[in-house]
């Protein structure tokens, strides 16, 4: 709702970085971006650049997409934006450290932002999220990544509100991470990673369909549709004081539903229904 392309949480994260890099770099601009081939970032950062006339460039995880991106409909879309491509083998693109010194010598000017877009200026973004309406809510739920926005969303939450992030990763470094970042202990975290990171059960594809079906909204099964599971979970097993209010977030990518539906085409699992509304 905030931007049919740079969709949820990834506007406000590239909001303050994008702005602060522009103001120091008004000509032959160039933004980098890390991600997987199917990354919403990757994607939203093509889009902010076709919007502000930027050139992309996006640095991907694994090198077997080198000869054949053209096939994965996030890359596809993103080229289509504007955006080039790096394929790094998976070795290397762990070293992100080492990866990130050399693109600083190779590419001075412009401004590379981390995996997830998660950094200090993206975590002030994330203020925007929380406007007056938010107040009214006891609990603040989202699904959790690289931890940029809930560190966002537990820095600017009120005293009394309680900050629930749903994990999709097994990382037991994100605690310490997102405390870094927000400087408050105001929030507990949630497994929800199935089998882990990009993995997805069948139930989870069900929970999703049954969802649009029931109140019209559409999720996607690498963050928001397994937060919105375990949600209705921790509901039903009365995790949550009566009467109390829940506002759950939902930070988009729904670009990458084309791609998981290949994946269980070609698993001969069940597919996600609603694709063609939004393909």
């Amino acid at each position: 709702m905030i931007h049919p392309d740079i969709s949820g949480n990834k506007f406000w994260k590239l909001f303050y970085n994008v702005e602060n890099y522009l103001s120091q770099n008004p000509n032959n601009s160039q933004i980098i971006a890390f991600g997987g081939a199917f990354s919403n970032h990757i994607f939203a950062v093509s889009a902010l650049g076709k919007l502000l006339n930027i050139n992309t460039l996006g640095i991907i995880r694994g090198d077997e997409l080198k000869n054949n991106w053209q096939e994965n409909p996030t890359l596809f879309k993103a080229n289509q934006n504007g955006m080039e491509f790096r394929f790094v083998n998976r070795t290397d693109y762990r070293n992100k450290e080492k990866l990130i010194e050399n693109l600083e010598l190779e590419f001075p000017e412009a401004l590379i932002i981390p995996e997830g877009g998660t950094n200090k200026l993206a975590v002030e973004g994330i203020k925007f999220m929380l406007g007056d309406e938010a107040k009214e809510f006891d609990y603040l739920c989202c699904a959790v990544g690289t931890g940029g926005t809930l560190a966002g969303i537990s820095k600017f939450a009120e005293a009394n509100q309680k900050v629930l992030g749903f994990k999709v990763v097994k990382d037991d470094s994100l605690e310490s991470k997102i405390f870094e970042l927000s400087g408050r202990k105001n929030f507990e975290l949630i497994d929800a990673s199935e089998k882990g990171y990009g993995k997805f059960s069948d139930e989870t594809i069900r929970f999703i369909n049954e969802f649009y079906k029931q109140f019209n909204i559409p999720l996607e099964p690498i963050y928001t549709g397994k937060m919105m599971r375990k949600l209705f979970e921790l509901i039903e097993a009365d995790f949550f004081p009566k009467d109390l209010k829940i506002l759950a977030f939902d930070t988009g990518g729904l670009q990458g539903i084309a791609g998981v539906n290949d994946k269980l085409k070609n698993q001969k699992r069940g597919l996600i229904e609603f694709i063609s509304d939004f393909h």
